[in-house]
């Protein structure tokens, strides 16, 4: 057997090296067809990532429905979640005020954070009845419970779309077609249940926090009061029976509070006034067949009519 030459054996090398590189390039290719890695902060936004991407992401919300979404403090894996993530949505308007610290300690260049508020018209913060605000309503950034109405939802869908669409620009089809389905199903339930509000006359009701507004335009329902002027805040004696007395002068018939708050103050007023406490959620899976944005909308609407119908 003749001996191989030097030239024969930089030509064997060099075949090796480009079959390394071909196999190394599959491999790549391969990896790009995972499911990209999205962290979100609230169920609402996993929802929507989910219902765009399809199989083609893999959602971690850091809330399950259950905690309160201003006073959420993040936890290791919520950190270990953020590094490994190549997009990040929030809501925005101060509802995360522990966002900013999370994805700074992240530290991943490479990590987009998408605030799906931008674009939508605010309602201002408004406190009533109390002696120093009665008349006016107090608009610092806006109300930041922007999911509520189904309108506002179709927005954050179009930022959840164009991010995806800018990260994975091959799948942009497939986005939008999924988002346009999407936004069929919203509109669909919408028709429904403003059917169901159709003869609906008394539509008032004392909120436990301000997270209604957005909710109640879009429904026709009227906010006659609400028991925390601020998330987390504790009403005065004097705010509790100033709600009390309207309550009972106007016969407001039914108290919405929500599954991630404390009933205490709801059920003081419901026991002071006769008033119904109905307890809804601002997040899905908060409650039982909320599991999905539009299982949420559904429930909160089907509970507070039925509600408001037994008054």
């Amino acid at each position: 057997m003749r001996p191989i030459g030097f030239v024969s054996k930089f030509f064997i090398l060099f075949c090796l090296f480009c079959l390394v590189r071909i196999s190394l390039a599959g491999a790549g290719a391969v990896s790009s067809q995972e499911p990209v890695n999205i962290v979100v902060t609230i169920p609402v936004l996993k929802d929507f990532a989910e219902q765009i991407g399809g199989s083609r992401v893999r959602v971690t919300s850091l809330l399950n429905g259950y905690e309160n979404e201003h006073t959420y403090s993040p936890k290791p894996s919520d950190l270990i979640a953020v590094r490994k993530a190549r997009l990040f949505f929030e809501v925005g308007i101060g509802l995360e005020v522990w966002t900013t610290s999370l994805v700074k300690n992240a530290g991943s260049p490479s990590l987009r954070v998408v605030t799906t508020s931008k674009g939508i018209g605010l309602i201002g913060e408004r406190h009533w009845p109390s002696e120093e605000h009665r008349n006016e309503a107090k608009h610092d950034q806006g109300n930041p419970h922007i999911w509520l109405d189904p309108e506002n939802a179709m927005t954050m869908m179009r930022h959840v779309t164009e991010a995806l669409i800018e990260v994975y620009p091959d799948h942009a089809q497939e986005y939008r077609r999924n988002q346009a389905d999407y936004i069929k199903q919203v509109d669909q339930l919408l028709s429904e249940l403003n059917d169901r509000l159709k003869g609906l006359i008394d539509r008032r009701f004392v909120a436990h926090h301000p997270a209604w507004p957005y909710f109640a335009r879009r429904f026709g329902f009227d906010i006659i009061g609400t028991i925390q002027s601020q998330p987390g805040s504790e009403p005065s004696a004097r705010h509790m029976q100033m709600l009390i007395e309207a309550i009972k002068k106007q016969k407001i018939r039914v108290i919405v509070s929500e599954i991630q708050l404390s009933q205490k103050l709801p059920d003081l007023l419901a026991k002071e006034t006769g008033a119904r406490v109905v307890v809804l959620t601002t997040l899905p899976g908060g409650l039982p067949r909320t599991d999905t944005y539009l299982d949420m909308l559904r429930y909160n609407v089907l509970q507070l009519a039925n509600a408001l119908n037994a008054a």
